[in-house]
This record gives C-alpha cells, sequence and structure tokens, in this order.
C-alpha cells in the first residue's frame, strides 16, 4: 500500500474575542509567566521598581544594570502546580561600554508521564517527558543617574513527545529612581512577551484515514494546529523605602498589571531589611474583576539571609512561601553570589 501526506487544516470559527479573562487558557507558551526567584515571589511580584541585579532579570530586565557585585549567578528551584519543578539558573556582568548582559534559562520538570493510545488506553508501559526550555539574554545600561533601562530576548522551545512549537519573546523596562525628587519613591514599568505566534509540528500530529467517496489507499493526514499569540503583559509599580530606626530599612511596593490573557492584577509587597543581613518580606495579589476561581495564588510571605563566606560576595540565600488554592502550596528557594 502506497502512503501519502495530506494536510488537514482545523480552523476556528469567525467570532469576537474579547480582552482578558474571555481569552484565559488560548495564549501559547504561558510558562513564560511563571515566576522566579524566592525574593519578589515572596512579595507578590510588586517590586519591579527597585528589583536589581541578576534577580530583577524575570521582574524587570532594568534592573540588571544595578548590578552590585560582578559577576552575579543565580540559581532558584520551585516546587510548582501539579508535582512540576521549575528550575531557573542565570547568571550577569558588567561589559564596559555595552552595559550589563545577562544569560538565562527557565525549564519545567515534568517527570515521567505514562504513554497512552486508543488501542491500549491504560498505557502501553512506555513513558515521556515534555521538555519546556526558555533561554534569555538580556541588555541592561543606565541613561542617567536615576534612569535605567533594560531588554530581554527569549527563544520559547516546547517539545511534547513528537510535537514541537518554538518562537522568539521580547520584554523591555525601564526604572525611575527619586521619582518627583522624592527621596526612596521610585517607579517601575515594564512589557513583556511580545513576539511571534507559536504553532506546534511533527510527527505526533500524523493521522492514518481514508476520504470517503474517493478511491485511494488508506493515507497519513497531517493535522495543521492553530497558532496562538504569547502572554503578553504590561506593569506599572512604584516603590516606596524609608529608614523607620538606625538599623534597618522598609520598603513598600504597589504595582498594576493589564494581561491580555487574564484579569487584570494588583500587586502589593513589603520588605523588612535589617542591617543587610536578614529580610522578611510578605505581599499578595488582587483581581479586582476576577471570579473566584480566575486567580488561584493568595498571600505569599518568605525570608532572606545575606552571608560573608570570605572570598564569595553578596552571597544571598531566600525563601518563599506562596498559598494557591485547589493545589499545594509553592516553596521557592534561591541561591545568589557575586564574584
Amino acid at each position: 500500500m502506497v502512503a501519502a501526506v495530506a494536510m488537514v487544516t482545523l480552523t476556528r470559527p469567525n467570532e469576537l474575542v474579547a480582552d482578558g479573562q474571555d481569552r484565559a487558557g488560548t495564549a501559547a507558551a504561558p510558562e513564560l509567566l511563571i515566576p522566579v526567584g524566592a525574593r519578589d515571589m515572596a512579595m507578590g511580584g510588586a517590586a519591579i521598581a527597585s528589583s536589581a541585579g541578576i534577580g530583577a532579570v524575570h521582574w524587570n530586565p532594568a534592573g540588571l544594570a544595578r548590578l552590585h557585585t560582578e559577576p552575579q549567578l543565580l540559581f532558584s528551584t520551585m516546587s510548582y502546580l501539579a508535582d512540576i519543578r521549575l528550575n531557573y539558573v542565570a547568571i550577569g556582568a558588567h561589559f564596559s561600554r555595552v552595559g550589563a548582559l545577562a544569560l538565562s534559562l527557565k525549564a519545567l520538570d515534568f517527570g515521567s508521564i505514562p504513554i497512552t493510545t486508543t488501542s491500549q488506553p491504560d498505557g502501553t508501559g512506555a513513558t515521556f517527558s515534555p521538555t519546556f526550555l526558555t533561554t534569555g539574554l538580556t541588555w541592561a545600561r543606565p541613561l542617567s543617574e536615576r534612569i535605567v533601562l533594560g531588554g530581554t530576548v527569549h527563544y520559547v522551545s516546547n517539545r511534547i513527545e513528537r510535537a514541537a512549537a518554538a518562537g522568539l519573546s521580547f520584554s523591555a523596562g525601564l526604572q525611575y529612581a527619586q521619582l518627583g525628587d522624592v527621596d526612596g519613591l521610585d517607579l517601575g514599568v515594564v512589557i513583556k512577551h511580545i513576539g511571534s505566534r507559536l504553532q506546534y509540528d511533527g510527527a505526533a500530529l500524523l493521522r492514518p484515514g481514508q476520504l470517503d467517496a474517493l478511491r485511494r489507499p488508506e493515507a497519513l493526514y497531517k493535522i495543521e494546529t492553530s497558532s496562538a499569540d504569547l502572554p503578553s503583559t504590561f506593569e506599572i509599580g512604584l516603590g516606596y523605602r524609608y529608614n523607620p530606626v538606625a538599623s534597618g530599612q522598609v520598603e513598600h511596593f504597589l504595582v498594576f498589571q493589564h494581561h491580555n490573557f487574564a484579569d487584570d492584577q494588583w500587586k502589593f509587597g513589603s520588605e523588612y531589611v535589617y542591617r543587610d543581613l536578614f529580610a522578611t518580606r510578605g505581599g499578595f495579589v488582587y483581581a479586582a474583576d476576577g471570579t473566584d476561581n480566575s486567580h488561584i495564588f493568595g498571600t505569599s510571605f518568605g525570608l532572606g539571609l545575606q552571608l560573608d563566606l570570605g572570598g564569595l560576595e553578596d552571597v544571598q540565600i531566600d525563601y518563599a512561601y506562596t498559598t494557591v488554592d485547589f493545589f499545594d502550596p509553592l516553596s521557592t528557594f534561591t541561591f545568589r553570589v557575586g564574584f
């Protein structure tokens, strides 16, 4: 029997698509929005106005320009939803006239998933593990003593057994210190994940079949999947820090986030740092127009510890705990070191 390969296109009916929550679940590469870094997660992701160094790459790439030591290395691991583990590593440094550069890699670990078929719905005995990787290149530099800007290009690669999709994403951010000449008042603005649509392709989309009323043998037909936009967001936020006592510093944060594929959100966070040695943090996210089940993440809190390990500089260990509806809480550990 001679096999042929044909194309079958699946299209969506013409419809008016509303913004926000009405489009929830239709974006490609939602892993772009999975947060990384225990410090900012403990404050609900609200610290985009002053997040600095290698830890700022995910939240506001402009903050990379505020590296305290160089190079800086950050590793973070998080127990995510449904037994998924997220691992993240980033390294950055200043490069003379070019500015600060950083490389980052985010990977999701799904474990081993049993392979099932229509003839063996209970499993074939074999397993597979999806591969979701996001590689980023970040650049940032100061424009003045108060203003820094930066951008990140992400390469997104998703593979589920024998089907794969890949694309590019661009994010840009800005931080403005001492807004309105108010000491301690900072502004942050960031737009994330503007880029190409993702579309899956591969041998897993081939299906055997036969067209009715045609005198031809059974053939392989390829299902052409729909493409989807990336989950772009726009965020603007403020941060205000002050020293209520000589031995400590307090900073409060507020962020408004507009999401193209979810409800708009308000983020709140606070941090208390004692003598650059120990930090306590807390935060929460509020979706004003959300339903009870549209936003499952609740309050968060965490701790930070800065260590002196001799030849290593800026050694920091952070932990964040985030409550989640219907799932186990998220636990995030982050280790950062400067050389």
